[in-house]
């Protein structure tokens, strides 16, 4: 099991759902209305919906994620 699947588990319908919204929006580069910070020091950006954090990063006017977690100390790092 990857560490993906191994949060979607802890996650509730309405969360997932809210992630592949997000997913979709970043695939089809609409970020239109997402919550999107760089992340400081680095080349990487997030995207924030409630207790989740999507990072990703750009290549070539295409975002690519990285990682999806849930919010905690230890997310940027």
């Amino acid at each position: 099991m990857d560490k993906i699947e191994k949060l979607f588990r802890k996650l509730s319908q309405k969360e997932r759902d809210s992630i592949a919204e997000i997913v979709e929006k970043l695939a089809a580069g609409n970020k239109a209305g997402l919550n999107i910070e760089k992340v400081e020091g680095t080349d990487f950006f997030r995207v924030k919906k409630g207790r989740i954090r999507i990072i990703f990063h750009q290549e070539q006017r295409m975002a690519v994620i990285d990682s999806i977690k849930l919010r905690n100390e230890r997310t940027y790092k």
